[in-house]
């Protein structure tokens, strides 16, 4: 990815705010005798922040492909950054967290696009009332925004048709057909729904357990880091629904998973279902990404493992009992992690950022103290709420020179990175390809 801005250009700051910004997060209690946090949010050193994201490349995946980079509001970087100090003190790998923000970008050569995401499945379109964000990343997606417009949608005219459908109703009603309809996608109308869990002490993962049930980006990420710390991995999938990362860019997937094992249990069989209570009962950290009554289709009871003493690490999009469903673009846009163009209209900031700051601080918080079992709950609108609590440095801004881009705090400036990829340690498991071997070294009957 490269860049050549003309000497002297200047990029807009867009660190404008939505009224009513929301508050400082304050450290959930998943138990009474959990340990205090070790230290609090926002961060609130303009240089530090201006130095953060310029190490972290999001300026030049933030904003148009033929314009200037820009700069988002809060300090998504810096949090990143303190939350990888904090795996890091834990035992795990010592890893810029705000680089790690950017690396699927510079794996996959992918740069800014305005208001089409970094990776091509999030639009950001206007409402009556505002902006929305809309993403058409499943195969089944096309079929649903049809029914929320009541009009089919053949392949390619999503765009304009659901563009036009959204000019003419407002957000709110948005929201509630999004809802509704299990659509990845909503109005943009910052708000904090809750309030974000932050780490205690660091505590060893070294021998610990990780059953690991989640895909994509946020719960893998979640899961690496814990095996940097020396935790063992085994992976879960069942035969109908494998991890759609595993589709993706095979470079990325390896990166998240080698060093795994991979496992493939179907709960539908009564022997397999077994053998998926009996995995679980030994783990010591789950990580999953299913709404609870999900779970109970499956047989499992997180705070029935929390009570024995297992550390249940839960990632959704807004929360385990709410019914929206999202992802990471869509997330940080409908909660206002966006940067502002020349013209005063949003562009995406990143991406899909929210994935990996709530895989950090999964991880974090998987690797804090609990004197007992706990549930953590992980939201990733309450990550994005978290990271846009930074008071605004209106002083702040990307400038071009000759040959990159500075980000300028008004006394210093930190010429903006490339986004840096990681290269995978090794190749993943094949699916299911450790089934066998996991069960029985763990004293598991196969079924």
């Amino acid at each position: 990815m490269a860049d050549d801005p003309e000497s002297g250009t200047t990029a807009p700051s867009a660190r404008r705010r939505t009224p009513g910004a929301p508050p400082s997060p304050s450290p959930a209690r998943p138990h009474p005798d959990a340990t205090p946090p070790a230290r609090a949010w926002p961060e609130n050193d303009p240089a530090r922040l201006a130095e953060d994201w310029a190490r972290s490349g999001i300026p030049l995946l933030t904003g148009h492909h033929d314009g200037p980079p820009l700069l988002p509001p809060g300090g998504a970087a810096t949090l990143a950054t303190r939350l990888a100090e904090h795996v890091a003190a834990a035992g795990g790998a010592r890893l810029d967290g705000a680089q790690l923000l950017t690396e699927r970008a510079a794996l996959t050569g992918r740069g800014r696009q305005g208001r089409l995401s970094v990776g091509g499945s999030c639009r950001l379109l206007p409402t009556r009332d505002g902006w929305a964000a809309v993403s058409d990343a499943r195969p089944d997606d096309p079929l649903l925004w049809s029914a929320l417009i009541g009009r089919e949608l053949e392949p390619g005219t999503l765009p304009g048709r659901l563009a036009h459908w959204l000019a003419a109703h407002n957000g709110t009603e948005l929201d509630e057909r999004a809802e509704l309809l299990s659509l990845a996608g909503g109005a943009i109308r910052p708000r904090p729904d809750r309030t974000c869990p932050i780490p205690a002490q660091p505590r060893s993962a070294a021998g610990l357990l990780v059953v690991d049930f989640s895909a994509l980006w946020a719960g893998p990420l979640c899961a690496h880091l814990l095996g940097t710390a020396g935790a063992r991995v085994v992976k879960v999938e069942t035969p109908s629904r494998p991890d759609g990362a595993r589709f993706g860019h095979p470079a990325f997937y390896d990166l998240l998973h080698a060093g795994h094992t991979s496992i493939v249990l179907d709960p539908t069989d009564t022997h397999e279902r077994t053998a998926l209570h009996a995995l679980v009962g030994r783990a010591d950290i789950v990580i999953e990404a299913s709404r609870p009554r999900a779970l109970a289709g499956f047989g499992l009871d997180a705070d029935a493992e929390a009570a024995r003493g297992c550390t249940w690490i839960s990632i959704t999009a807004y929360g385990r009992t709410s019914h929206r469903v999202g992802f990471g673009d869509d997330v940080a846009a409908t909660r206002g992690l966006l940067a502002t163009d020349t013209d005063g209209l949003p562009v995406f900031a990143g991406d899909a950022i929210a994935d990996p700051l709530t895989g950090l601080l999964a991880a974090a918080l998987a690797l804090s103290q609990h004197p007992h079992g706990t549930v953590l709950d992980i939201a990733m609108a309450d990550v994005v709420t978290a990271s846009l609590t930074t008071p605004d440095h209106h002083d702040t801004r990307v400038v071009g020179q000759r040959g990159g881009w500075l980000v300028d705090d008004g006394s210093t400036s930190h010429r903006v990175a490339a986004p840096r990829p990681r290269r995978p340690a090794d190749t993943a498991s094949a699916s299911g390809a450790d089934t066998t071997q996991v069960l029985h070294e763990l004293g598991i009957p196969l079924p």
